[in-house]
């Protein structure tokens, strides 16, 4: 973890401005639901009379809006890049790993990305899928739906396109901390899920793993959330599980250098990931247990900064700058030189700075009780040797936080840029 990630709910890294004439539009009595969502006939939501309630269903209250602003929500499939990078946080996603079949090549796997963007594009603007829908999200609207394409070191030797490997997706250096399971790591192809409704982000990992049908098998999949927008009384950072707001210092859009340090320029090299990205994904256990017997001055002091608003230990708000160079009345650092904080600083890392985009995730409990908790940290960076490994470099050699989390899965991949009217993703590779 690093002190960047993304505020939850009126983040400053809006959609690329694709919410706001999604709602513009919706407002206009555009389209945006499931086969015209149920309940839209009436001031008296969702009426479904003596049957339906001998079933068990509850009528709405009476003045009820069948589809809230959060259901109406609606990030767009094309664009300079592809969605799920810069928009806010969602409260559900889910991440999954392809490998393609044995015997499937570029010609499977061009087909195979041409289905998973038109389902992509249909899920996106809250329409069901174009044969056999499961109707699982049949009344919900879309909830800022997104889905991000990428792939994998493998996926050019599957393909016979080693000639068009970015020399940025070389795999990603050992480090000491790292306890990483092989199964759960890399793959040929990466999809990232993100909806602000549980079913309408299942519906979508559901349909895409059938899309695959024979051309690709699952690897690895794994399951997030994040606080819902609209659950605090005002616009928040996110809390981690460990209690602490995470992410204070994110880089915005507004940040001159903004698209310099996320996304390949339009003339860069290779010319197929042209506006695309990098994404580091790691599976981050925290070791909740060791972490809640410290005491709240304690926890302070490894990650650097107050956990009751995020300020930095000395400072007085969440966005006052941390003064590394402040004493106490001991002469030792107000925020300690081993701080989590500290060492992820960008000024500390020769400016190496990421887009943090992640999701908490619980997968159950050990037999001593022990949670399987902890961050599905996804990082986006213009490239990981800039971004991400000089960072995780110098946390390896003595960040305190180190000894209560463990990096147990790690995946890179390269996303290409967003997909022009009528393009599939990744059609200037696969098609090039």
């Amino acid at each position: 973890m690093t002190d960047q990630s993304t505020p939850e709910a009126t983040s400053p890294i809006p959609s690329p401005a694709a919410t706001a004439s999604a709602r513009a539009g919706t407002a206009a009595g555009a389209g945006v639901s499931r086969r015209r969502l149920l309940g839209t006939a009436g001031a008296t939501g969702l009426v479904l009379g003596a049957a339906g309630a001998g079933l068990g269903y509850t009528a709405a209250p009476a003045g009820a809006t069948p589809l809230t602003s959060l259901g109406a929500d609606r990030a767009m499939f094309h664009g300079k890049h592809q969605p799920g990078i810069t928009d806010a946080l969602q409260a559900r996603g889910h991440l999954v790993a392809f490998d393609l079949a044995p015997g499937a090549g570029r010609k499977e796997a061009a087909a195979l990305l041409r289905r998973w963007s038109a389902t992509a594009e249909r899920l996106m603007a809250g329409e069901p899928t174009a044969h056999d829908d499961t109707d699982v999200a049949r009344d919900a609207g879309p909830s800022a739906l997104t889905i991000t394409f990428g792939f994998g070191h493998s996926f050019f030797d599957r393909t016979d396109l080693r000639r068009q490997r970015p020399g940025a997706l070389d795999p990603l250096p050992d480090f000491s901390s790292d306890r990483l399971d092989k199964a759960r790591s890399n793959g040929d192809l990466w999809v990232q899920i993100g909806a602000n409704d549980a079913l309408v982000a299942f519906h979508a990992l559901r349909t895409l793993q059938k899309d695959a049908g024979g051309a690709a098998r699952v690897r690895w999949q794994m399951n997030g959330f994040n606080r819902s927008p609209g659950a605090t009384a005002r616009p928040m950072t996110a809390r981690n599980l460990m209690g602490q707001i995470d992410g204070t210092r994110n880089p915005k859009p507004a940040d001159p250098d903004f698209d310099q340090r996320l996304f390949v320029p339009a003339n860069g090299d290779p010319a197929w990931m042209a506006n695309g990205s990098y994404v580091v994904v790691r599976r981050i256990r925290m070791l909740l247990d060791d972490w809640e017997k410290l005491s709240l001055p304690q926890q302070e002091n490894v990650i650097g900064r107050r956990k009751s608003d995020g300020a930095p230990l000395g400072g007085s708000t969440e966005t006052t700058a941390m003064d590394l160079e402040k004493t106490g009345k001991d002469g030792t650092y107000v925020v300690p030189v081993n701080a989590h904080a500290r060492i992820t600083r960008p000024d500390q890392n020769g400016g190496a700075a990421m887009l943090r985009r992640p999701f908490s995730y619980h997968d159950g409990f050990a037999a001593d009780g022990a949670p399987d908790a902890g961050l599905l940290f996804i990082c986006w960076q213009a490239d990981p040797l800039r971004g991400f490994v000089p960072v995780q470099r110098k946390l390896d050699r003595g960040d305190a936080l180190s000894a209560y989390i463990r990096h147990e899965a790690s995946g890179l991949f390269a996303v290409p840029g967003g997909a022009a009217k009528g393009e599939y993703v990744g059609q200037r590779l696969l098609e090039g």
